[in-house]
């Protein structure tokens, strides 16, 4: 009975590993695929929707996913009766991820877009350096290297990874004053949402999908007050088609990915997920675009590859 327990445990840790995997490689994914999917969603070079009304419609798809969830699955044991308690500290998480959905908005009237792509790589420190002083975990010499190259990398494929036929190579950056002080606030609200939301999924002995009922409340109440206080034009779903929705659904089950990660991994993950995705993106960019590959994409490619070895790989 021992060998045979033993070789049930083997399969069933074996198994878990490889939905691990699976979930983490679809993830990567679905970060790849984004900017392409919104590039195709253009009308005439311009995106015909509005910003907010897919994200108040991504996180009611993430409500209803995690209701659904929480209906279909096991009935978990709870440590203790559900009460406004547990509720309440997931306001704070939603009220960050919308004020952070804001302010990318409106950077983009102090900076032109290739700049904040490039600006933006700096959230990766930012998160590692909350992750590591509000969850108290010392990452080390080489694990700080390893997120050190995950910047490089970002940083590199954002100033030129993929180029147009004849487009010329190198960029400019433009950001005035206030767009490196909006930009400082960006990354250290992006890490702090993080950071917390983690913090609190791991503190509360409830089920996953009961946790993520409360954020995705909180989230579709904030982002449908902030829709309408911002009087979005035309209709609520003016401009939508069948690859909006894709978006929408993709991000949605990204969302709940990532609650996994946080409550069962850590932002540290998250972080290699969204650096892993540069690869996703440039093969649907070069295949759906015509773009090309340059030097500075191969080396993000190296960056990345050095990054994880040393982060997961050297003991």
């Amino acid at each position: 009975m021992g060998m045979f327990g033993n070789a049930a445990g083997s399969a069933n840790r074996l198994l878990q590993r490889g939905l691990w995997a699976l979930m983490l490689l679809l993830s990567v994914a679905i970060y790849g695929s984004h900017a392409p999917l919104l590039t195709l969603c253009k009308v005439d070079g311009a995106i015909p929707f509005s910003s907010t009304s897919v994200v108040v419609l991504v996180e009611l798809a993430k409500l209803v996913l995690s209701l659904l969830f929480l209906l279909a699955g096991p009935r978990e044991p709870r440590a203790a009766a559900v009460s406004w308690r547990h509720a309440a500290p997931f306001a704070l998480s939603a009220l960050l991820y919308a004020a952070n959905n804001n302010l990318v908005v409106h950077m983009q009237l102090f900076m032109d877009p290739s700049t904040f792509q490039v600006l933006s790589n700096l959230k990766i420190v930012s998160t590692a350096l909350l992750y590591s002083l509000l969850l108290r975990r010392r990452l080390g010499t080489r694990r700080w290297l390893a997120l050190l190259l995950l910047l490089a990398a970002g940083v590199a494929y954002s100033c030129g990874g993929l180029r147009g036929p004849g487009q010329p190579g190198g960029m400019r950056l433009h950001v005035t004053p206030v767009g490196l002080l909006l930009l400082s606030v960006y990354c250290l609200i992006s890490g702090l949402s993080a950071v917390y939301t983690e913090a609190i999924l791991k503190s509360q002995a409830l089920p996953l999908s009961l946790q993520n009922i409360f954020l995705y409340f909180f989230g579709v109440l904030l982002n449908l007050m902030g829709s309408v206080w911002s009087g979005t034009e035309g209709g609520f779903l003016e401009g939508f088609s069948p690859w909006v929705l894709l978006v929408v659904l993709s991000q949605a089950l990204n969302g709940l990915i990532m609650s996994v990660v946080m409550k069962h991994s850590s932002n540290i993950t998250r972080l290699f997920v969204i650096s892993c995705s540069i690869l996703v993106n440039a093969l649907l960019s070069v295949a759906l675009f015509n773009l090309q590959l340059t030097l500075l994409f191969f080396a993000a490619v190296a960056c990345i590859g050095l990054a994880v070895h040393l982060y997961y790989g050297v003991t």
